[in-house]
């Protein structure tokens, strides 16, 4: 998988952080979230958070950095 950087909220250039990939999605760098609360929530609905997924929290301010799609996309 081959990484673009989009952009970054940190000043020191390490977390949180957009990237887009070359498969048409994107990947974000952030705060592993760790509260109890918030992962019993997920874990109730659906089939909750599988193994192989983790729940990470990035700052609002970091969504300005994906790209708009044009109409038709």
């Amino acid at each position: 998988m081959k990484l673009t950087f989009l952009g970054t909220t940190s000043g020191d250039k390490s977390c949180p952080t957009l990237y887009a990939t070359d498969r048409g999605t994107y990947v974000v760098q952030g705060y592993k979230v760790e509260d109890v609360e918030a992962l019993g929530e997920v874990g109730q609905r659906g089939n909750g958070l599988p193994d192989n997924e983790t729940l990470v929290e990035i700052p609002a301010e970091l969504l300005a950095f994906l790209p708009t799609r044009t109409q038709g996309s």
